[in-house]
C-alpha cells in the first residue's frame, strides 16, 4: 500500500495537532503529591518536609508553613504566601487557594 504525499502531509497535521491540544495538559508532571492540569495552569497540594513537583517545567517545593504563610521553593528562589495571594515566581503566577499547618495547595500559570 502506497501512501501519497496529501495524504502523509494530513497524517503529519492531525499529529501535530493532537499534540498541541494535549501539550498544556501534559506539561506538568507529578512528583511527591497530588496534581491536576487544565488548560489554564496546575493545581498542586504539597505536604510533608520538602515535598516537591515539576509544574509547568519549573520544579516547585514546600518548605512548610509558619504564622500563616507557606514557604515554596521554585526554581531554587524561595517565595512564600498566604491563603488567596498570589505571587510571581521565575515564569510562574502562584496562587496559595489553601494554606494548612502541614500542607499548601497551589496553582500554578505561566506569565
Amino acid at each position: 500500500m502506497s501512501t501519497t504525499p496529501a495524504r502523509a502531509a494530513r497524517s503529519a497535521a492531525g499529529v501535530l495537532a493532537a499534540s498541541l491540544v494535549l501539550l498544556p495538559l501534559t506539561a506538568c508532571s507529578i512528583g511527591t503529591d497530588t496534581l491536576s492540569c487544565s488548560t489554564s495552569g496546575c493545581t498542586v497540594t504539597l505536604s510533608g518536609d520538602q515535598a516537591q513537583v515539576d509544574v509547568l517545567g519549573t520544579s516547585l517545593s514546600f518548605g512548610g508553613v509558619q504564622d500563616g504563610r507557606a514557604s515554596l521553593g521554585v526554581a531554587g528562589v524561595t517565595v512564600s504566601c498566604a491563603e488567596g495571594e498570589t505571587v510571581a515566581a521565575g515564569s510562574l503566577s502562584l496562587t496559595c487557594t489553601s494554606v494548612q499547618a502541614d500542607a499548601v495547595e497551589v496553582t500554578a500559570s505561566l506569565g
